[in-house]
């Protein structure tokens, strides 16, 4: 499902741009809720629940604010989730702005990271079944976090490309595994919804310091934007999530190495 929604973002940009200015903006728009009308028409008719639950689920589980290995884990994604989507959002602005690639090869930058992101979203997967996934999950925040601090000094085509493939790739762990950690860390599994939704509610909070957050510290000003300021800021919040996540997995395994987790 997860890669799925990557492939959407390989096909919706370039639907989008490419009948932007052939039909305009609200016919392009309403092009892309016609696709979207389509595929989810499929799993409407077709899937069924597999076990439905006795009774609705609970909208909060008020045992988890003092679950600590949940809390920590919630917050250190968190903070992760604020550096992802500082890439997400500006990497195709800054490639455009500064000359990097054209305006049109910078607007692609965005499917490239998606179709990266399919792999990132399946194999590391794969990997965290048999090693578990938060051993996955935070050296793949870190990766994540330093590829953010090498938009620094990126300057080039060639650069901007190759990170974008990189990042697409390690930022698909980053979307794909937390609810697989969030599902290992929930000891009721009857709770596992309700828990699922807590802890999105919170990545959200994250997703905003990323996003507006960090075009508050780009700046207005197209003579002077904060490209240092806002690549650091967002390699800051991914590498310090991959630590804390790390500090997390030798809690809960109570400091051994080779231990699935």
């Amino acid at each position: 499902a997860a890669s799925g929604s990557s492939l959407g973002g390989v096909i919706y940009p370039i639907i989008f741009y490419r009948l932007l200015n052939e039909v305009g903006f609200g016919w392009a728009v309403r092009a892309l809720a016609f696709v979207a009308l389509g595929t989810l028409l499929v799993p409407i008719f077709f899937m069924k629940m597999g076990i439905k639950p006795v009774k609705p689920r609970a909208v909060l589980d008020w045992d988890a604010f003092t679950d600590w290995p949940f809390v920590v884990f919630t917050l250190c994604s968190m903070i992760g989730f604020v550096g992802l989507y500082v890439m997400l959002f500006y990497i195709s602005y800054f490639a455009g702005v500064t000359g990097a690639a054209s305006a049109e090869m910078s607007f692609y930058l965005v499917p490239i990271m998606n179709a990266a992101s399919m792999f990132g979203r399946t194999l590391p997967n794969a990997l965290s079944d048999r090693v578990g996934p938060m051993n996955v999950l935070a050296p793949g925040a870190i990766i994540c976090g330093g590829l953010t601090y090498a938009m620094i000094g990126v300057d080039s085509l060639a650069g901007v490309t190759i990170i974008a493939l990189l990042y697409g790739f390690f930022s698909g762990v980053f979307i794909a595994l937390p609810p697989v950690c969030l599902v290992r860390l929930t000891k009721d599994k009857s709770k596992v919804g309700t828990r699922m939704g807590m802890g999105f509610t919170f990545f959200a909070f994250g997703v905003l310091c990323g996003g507006p957050g960090g075009g508050a510290i780009l700046g207005t000003d197209l003579s002077n934007l904060q490209w240092t300021k806002l690549w650091a800021y967002g390699g800051t919040a991914s590498t310090a999530s991959g630590l804390l996540l790390f500090a997390l997995r030798f809690w809960l395994s109570r400091g051994k190495f080779l231990v699935k987790m």
